[in-house]
């Protein structure tokens, strides 16, 4: 079996986002935290380089751009919620 940089990224990617949710089942982890957030962004990125280097699946890329706007949507209201908390007298 030979496996290519784009095999090794989605593998890793898929490693990455389940970590991440098993990490906040086992309350490791804060679902609104920057930790969590940027494992599933990195997640998401890394499967979506195996999909799009490898053998693509439109429906598996589809909910690979999802998590990936899903979670620096998470990742962006996290950073403005710390400021927010930082300015408040």
């Amino acid at each position: 079996m030979n496996l290519f940089w784009y095999d090794w990224a989605g593998y890793i990617g898929v490693a990455l986002v389940l970590l991440a949710f098993f990490l906040l089942q086992e309350r490791k982890l804060q679902g609104s935290g920057p930790t969590y957030q940027l494992m599933n962004i990195l997640g998401a990125i890394g499967v979506m380089l195996s999909l799009g280097f490898g053998n693509f699946n439109l429906a598996a890329f589809i909910m690979q751009v999802a998590w990936l706007l899903i979670g620096s949507y998470g990742m962006y209201r996290g950073i403005k919620r710390r400021r927010e908390m930082r300015e408040l007298p």
